[in-house]
């Protein structure tokens, strides 16, 4: 699976764009502050739904607009799954074209072959993509939200409807937490918000216990291939951990068995906490996941050398998964990650890359990019993102 061609219109400093690539390595260079960066994230938000960059749609839509749009013709292969097939054996390429618009109100849209207009999260998953960042240490050293996001991410791409069951727990918690606000402010009729409290806290446990144990199944999936990995790159010299930490901790607890009672009588001891504070203090949108060191927290005591190793690990673990689930490699992005690497880290990276259906890469100048990233021989395609700009303003 590859994108042949990326077309923007109005997403972040891209007024419009369209971009050819190719399978293999493509490599994006220009300047800082040119917008190749907002490419690559383009796909990201194409693949997931969501950027790594950014928690809301605002800032992916170009200042003054309404909306933005991002279509990318895909290039399928039924004989993916096979790379043994060859000649006649190999079915002839399918192309499809994917559209997202991501509006500063209302929900985002899709829409696959120019077809009926649906949900974003319709489509999402459909697209794999695995992205290198230089912001991926924070993974391991940054706050609980990074670590949700990959979360969410690798549940987009690894378990259908997952951004349905975000979706509907996003609603639930919001209704909730204005409710706690409304009886912290005492505004409205308090016997009212206190009926409505205990409706939207039935659904929010329901909604929680949920994706709690969706996520935990995710976790399990990642974790031996993270270890592995990391293993692997580190060769040897440390034992990686990975594990799911639920604020929700009733539902690994309960094993099998019903975990809503607990979470009830938790909730009820919170009540007055959580209406001074106009907050949900528990629940899905408060989990972490546990990366450890030899049994240490790695955030703790891990050399910053050891949190990119584990990042690293963690990113390549999500593609071994997705591979295996879906019998596609997924697009491989490494967004100005060079910069940020050692050269034994670099290599490592490379050698990862260099093996994968197709691979984007953005840099500052091509020079900036280490030797040895072509793959299998054949000569990366190298764009211009100055002469694309200077195509743009032409027209």
């Amino acid at each position: 699976m590859y994108i042949s061609r990326l077309a923007l219109d109005h997403y972040r400093s891209w007024e419009s764009l369209v971009v050819d690539l190719e399978p293999g390595v493509n490599v994006l260079h220009g300047e800082n502050g040119l917008g190749k960066t907002n490419i690559v994230e383009a796909i990201e938000v194409l693949s997931t739904g969501s950027s790594h960059r950014t928690s809301s749609s605002l800032p992916l839509v170009e200042r003054g607009e309404s909306k933005a749009t991002i279509r990318a013709n895909v290039v399928e292969n039924a004989g993916d799954a096979d790379p043994g097939a060859t000649g006649d054996d190999r079915p002839e390429p399918r192309v499809t074209t994917y559209e997202a618009t991501i509006a500063i109100r209302g929900a985002n849209r899709a829409r696959i072959n120019s077809g009926a207009s649906r949900y974003l999260r319709d489509i999402v998953g459909l697209v794999p993509s695995v992205s290198f960042t230089p912001d991926d240490q924070r993974l391991v050293s940054g706050e609980p939200a990074a670590r949700r996001t990959f979360l969410d991410q690798a549940g987009a791409l690894l378990v259908p409807r997952y951004a349905d069951m975000i979706q509907q727990f996003t609603r639930i918690a919001r209704q909730r937490a204005a409710l706690l606000k409304q009886l912290g402010t005492h505004e409205g009729s308090p016997d009212a918000a206190l009926s409505g409290l205990e409706v939207w806290t039935g659904q929010f446990i329901e909604a929680g216990v949920a994706l709690t144990r969706v996520r935990m199944r995710i976790m399990e999936r990642l974790a031996a291939p993270f270890a592995a990995i990391y293993a692997r790159l580190a060769s040897g010299r440390g034992a990686a951990g990975l594990a799911y930490a639920p604020s929700f901790t009733e539902v690994a607890d309960a094993g099998q068995g019903d975990p809503r009672p607990a979470i009830s009588t938790h909730f009820q001891r919170l009540y007055a906490g959580e209406i001074a504070r106009g907050i949900n203090l528990i629940g899905p949108q408060r989990d972490d996941l546990a990366i450890t060191l030899d049994g240490m927290p790695a955030r703790d005591f891990a050399s910053n050398g050891e949190m990119w190793t584990m990042a690293l690990a963690l990113r390549m673990a999500l593609f071994e998964a997705v591979t295996a689930d879906r019998g596609v490699r997924p697009i491989v992005i490494l967004d100005d990650v060079f910069a940020q690497l050692d050269e034994s880290r670099r290599t490592q990276i490379l050698d990862f890359a260099s093996q994968q259906d197709q691979v984007l890469i953005t840099a500052a100048a091509a020079g900036d990019i280490p030797g040895g990233i072509d793959a299998d021989g054949a000569k990366a395609n190298i764009i211009d993102v100055a002469a694309l700009l200077a195509r743009k303003d032409a027209r």
